[in-house]
């Protein structure tokens, strides 16, 4: 029998190269391109109507979300957005209130719900499926620190003043070291699918926050080629992201770029083809 090798964090060290956190405005570019994957939207699978549940990455309001929203919506999922308002950064209401609305979704819908966030919005996320897991079917996170080493985030300085000027004077560390933070990070990884989408050209989230270790039948990590802004407008994200929630419910199975889709990301990061898993091809 085959047996998969495990999943392992991309092995990049210390924080995004300079050059590729001064083009971060290259997103707008990435937002400006979007029709031009239509051919690639189109071809991605339909959904199969469950709730689909987005949460905004950090400084961010649901209005970034509306490519992502608009597409989902179009390929037949039942699309809402966490209604929390602009992501502050990791704050006790937002993650109390998160579960819960986790919760009240697998209720009035009666299916389980698949999670879609962006950046920090994917930390909230894997926290709520924690809180609910029960109720989640799939979490799936767009260039999110999800992973921090001991030394602590290697994001840029500017991120981290920002954060320190808006959510903590202390900075993410503050939010990081918080127990339940700190448990999500230290526990063993959700026994649910979940698909850590990076990018070697991210200039906020470094690829070995972004990725994480885990079980091959449940856990992978998908390279992109983009910005971390652009991440929501990102036509290969989209159709990645349409694949990942198209996987029956009791039969997920580890992404395999294939198509045309795989025919872009080819181009675009030199996977291979139709072979092998991209979580293994990190």
């Amino acid at each position: 029998m085959h047996r998969h090798h495990p999943v392992v964090r991309n092995a990049h060290v210390g924080a995004p190269h300079v050059l590729t956190s001064l083009l971060e405005a290259r997103g707008l570019l990435e937002m400006a391109l979007l029709p031009a994957s239509l051919p690639l939207l189109m071809n991605a699978p339909a959904g199969d109507g469950h709730p689909v549940l987005l949460v905004p990455g950090f400084m961010a309001s649901e209005s970034s979300l509306v490519a992502l929203k608009l597409f989902l919506q179009n390929k037949g999922y039942d699309v809402h957005t966490w209604g929390l308002g602009r992501n502050m950064g990791f704050r006790s209401k937002h993650a109390n209130a998160l579960p819960q609305k986790i919760r009240y979704l697998h209720h009035v819908t009666g299916k389980k719900v698949s999670l879609v966030g962006w950046s920090l919005g994917g930390v909230f996320s894997m926290y709520g499926a924690q809180q609910a897991l029960d109720c989640v079917r799939c979490v799936i996170t767009l260039g999110s620190p999800v992973s921090v080493d001991a030394a602590g985030s290697q994001s840029p300085n500017a991120i981290k003043a920002l954060y320190r000027l808006v959510s903590h004077r202390l900075g993410a560390s503050a939010h990081v070291m918080q127990p339940r933070a700190k448990d999500m990070r230290e526990r063993r990884r959700l026994a649910i699918p979940t698909s850590c989408l990076y990018s070697l050209s991210d200039g906020v989230v470094p690829p070995q926050e972004a990725t994480i270790d885990g079980d091959p039948a449940l856990h992978e990590n998908i390279r992109i080629a983009g910005s971390h802004i652009g991440l929501g407008f990102n036509g290969i994200v989209l159709a990645v992201v349409a694949d990942r929630l198209a996987q029956p419910e009791d039969n997920w199975k580890p992404f395999v770029a294939k198509g045309l889709l795989g025919q872009v990301l080819g181009l675009t990061t030199g996977t291979p083809k139709a072979c092998r898993p991209a979580a293994d091809a990190n």
